[in-house]
């Protein structure tokens, strides 16, 4: 079908035009007819303009957030339609050479990323430097969690064990050959084991305990990237400056998104369900009860210098995805 506004071509199910913005209120049938009209009145809208310097910003077909390359400002489609991103940010390219890069990866490989040595068994086909945008989440997250105190019980039935066995060692009259355990002391000892699991029950070792953390989940605003989302990554931050594209080369490539803040939110919930899964599965055993409760707050876009190197490892593909600005290995992917 067809935008109401501007008459650009978008898809059957659109809510809103990804040109204009204009959300859509005719039914496709009847948009058909009516739309011949505003087609030849406004052929020439073939763009948005920036809200801050007014520039035209030409959106690709699916694009969501946007960057004005004449002062860096960005808009993003939601569900109320195209709105200004009040906080875009960058963190600075600190590795920028790709021999300083390459050596770098080297190290990483050799020193077992993957395998020692790998590198020198490997090929290196790609590699590239780009300005990719992340939403960075905040994320809040409680995990209330049910445990067995393992401590705990076995000192339960040790205390048992030593209290029967002191109590077997006074009992003068009871005699071990008609029960079938040996004598004294030991007598006790097993009678503890016995009557502390079974007649006296075993003690009720369940604790309860909370894990409260804090995140800033970095979520990945292009589909297409979406195999290389950092797991349990997080961007140095505090090194982010206001976003300027008048500070980054011409030559490295600065990518828009098309996943939109209200989807990186809900995507970050299950990164942060993850990690807190993982943290109490390190810290506890025997978890009985786990549950998890996540607070996000208003994000943010970061567009980071990420390196892209893709090496030949005996025909298999390996990618590695490196944070040009502390020079941390995000992540290594084999395809």
């Amino acid at each position: 079908m067809f935008c109401v506004k501007c008459g650009s071509q978008i898809p059957d199910d659109a809510a809103y035009c990804f040109k204009c913005g204009t959300k859509q209120t005719l039914q496709p049938a009847k948009q058909t007819q009516d739309t011949k009209q505003v087609i030849e009145q406004s052929t020439d809208v073939k763009e948005i303009k920036c809200p801050s310097c007014g520039a035209p910003i030409s959106p690709k077909f699916g694009e969501m957030v946007i960057t004005c390359e004449y002062c860096g400002s960005s808009v993003t489609l939601e569900n109320t339609g195209w709105k200004n991103i009040e906080k875009h940010t960058m963190l600075p390219i600190v590795i920028a050479d790709k021999d300083d890069i390459v050596a770098r990866l080297r190290k990483m490989m050799d020193r077992g990323l993957l395998h020692r040595h790998l590198q020198e068994k490997s090929t290196l086909e790609e590699i590239t430097l780009s300005m990719i945008p992340y939403w960075i989440i905040p994320v809040t997250a409680r995990t209330n969690i049910v445990a067995t105190d393992i401590g705990a019980e076995v000192g339960s039935i040790a205390t048992t064990a030593a209290l029967f066995g002191v109590m077997g060692g006074a009992m003068g009259g009871f005699d071990s050959r008609d029960s079938g355990f040996g004598g004294g002391m030991m007598d006790g000892v097993l009678m503890g084991s016995v009557l502390g699991g079974g007649m006296m029950g075993p003690a009720n070792t369940k604790k309860a305990y909370t894990i409260d953390s804090n995140y800033n989940c970095p979520v990945i605003a292009l589909k297409a990237l979406t195999l290389y989302q950092p797991r349990d990554y997080e961007f140095a931050l505090d090194g982010r400056i206001d976003f300027d594209p008048k500070k980054i080369p011409k030559s490295i490539k600065i990518l828009n998104g098309d996943i939109n803040e209200d989807a990186a939110k809900n995507q970050a919930k299950g990164i942060a369900d993850t990690l807190q899964t993982q943290k109490a599965h390190s810290q506890y055993h025997m978890i009985q009860q786990i549950q998890t409760e996540e607070d996000v707050s208003g994000g943010e876009l970061l567009h980071a210098p990420i390196w892209f190197a893709k090496y030949d490892h005996k025909g298999k593909k390996i990618i590695l995805v490196v944070d040009a600005n502390s020079g941390a290995a995000i992540n290594s992917i084999g395809l």
